[in-house]
């Protein structure tokens, strides 16, 4: 499996992409730079992207500020051991409290979520899946901003369902269904066809977007 872990990664996947459905040339054109939003895998990179469910993006670097503060190094021992005052201090909420400590018992009771970077895609979202509080969504875009997984797409993700909706003219927007059904075209890069409409849906609404908290609304089933 080829990671998506440069620029040059994200130029080839568009070009292949465009090739396999012409339509999308219009959208890159109009999307403008497709980052490549890719950091390292591990215990704090996750935490973050449970920190950023149902909230702004600037809540979530607030939030995520004060924790990494307050608990320093963030790492699942300094979790498990954390006063829970901390928690409610950087502003969790008690949902998000109970994933970040059951996050931090099972990476400690061996979760490797370096190892799951390597692993097929639905075994991995599979894996991560089963520790409460982590949702499809949430391993999906673990995987593809983490892993540079490059054939995960977040379907659960509004950002993503209006942003094909008003590249396709689709109305109303499509659902979870019908978008893992219409990027089905788009594997094996699916991943860099999310980050292409992540880009175009900033277009849209002419201010950032991207896989964190305002994308995120009602995503999770846990």
């Amino acid at each position: 499996m080829r990671r998506i872990s440069s620029d040059s990664d994200i130029v080839a996947a568009l070009d292949a992409l465009i090739g396999a459905d012409p339509r999308l040339a219009a959208v890159r054109a109009a999307a403008g730079d497709i980052p490549l939003r890719l950091s390292s895998p591990g215990f704090s990179s996750l935490v973050s992207i449970v920190v950023s469910q149902q909230v702004s993006r600037a809540s979530a670097d607030a939030i995520l500020g004060r924790l990494v503060s307050l608990v320093a190094p963030l790492t699942p021992e300094a979790v498990l051991a954390a006063d829970p005052d901390l928690f409610r201090r950087a502003g969790l909420s008690r949902p998000k409290q109970a994933t970040m400590l059951a996050l931090s018992r099972a990476v400690h009771d061996g979760l490797d979520l370096f190892d799951l970077c390597e692993a097929d895609g639905e075994a991995a979202i599979a894996s991560l899946s089963a520790v409460p509080g982590i949702g499809r969504w949430t391993a999906e875009v673990y995987l593809l901003t983490c892993a540079g997984h490059p054939d995960v797409f977040p379907a659960r993700d509004v950002a993503l369902q209006s942003a094909v909706g008003a590249a396709l003219g689709i109305d109303p927007r499509p659902g979870e269904k019908t978008l893992i059904a219409i990027a089905e075209s788009w594997a094996p890069w699916r991943a860099v066809a999310a980050r292409l409409f992540w880009a175009y849906y900033r277009h849209l609404r002419g201010r950032e977007a991207a896989p964190a908290a305002e994308t995120a609304l009602n995503l999770e089933k846990n």
